[in-house]
């Protein structure tokens, strides 16, 4: 079954696996972060909504083009 996987490929699919991995921990803990202080923020100051929530955004779409590089070097690894 495993006979045709060379230690190249092993090497090339754990490397891949890592790279994805470690690549989506941290912009989902910094969204997570982000989105909990957006909604102490509302608490605090409702009548700030529209301004939190613009913020809030930009910051989460920021954190996830690290999370989109990860998947990008992942799949580089993975087919090159």
């Amino acid at each position: 079954m495993f006979g045709s996987i060379t230690e190249v490929d092993a090497v090339r699919y754990i490397g891949s696996a890592i790279a994805i991995g470690v690549g989506a921990i941290g912009p989902g803990i910094g969204i997570g972060m982000a989105v909990r202080g957006a909604m102490e923020a509302l608490g605090r100051n409702p009548e700030a909504a529209g301004d939190i929530r613009t913020t809030m955004i930009i910051g989460a779409a920021l954190a996830e083009a690290v999370a989109i590089y990860a998947f990008v070097i992942a799949i580089v690894i993975l087919f090159v």
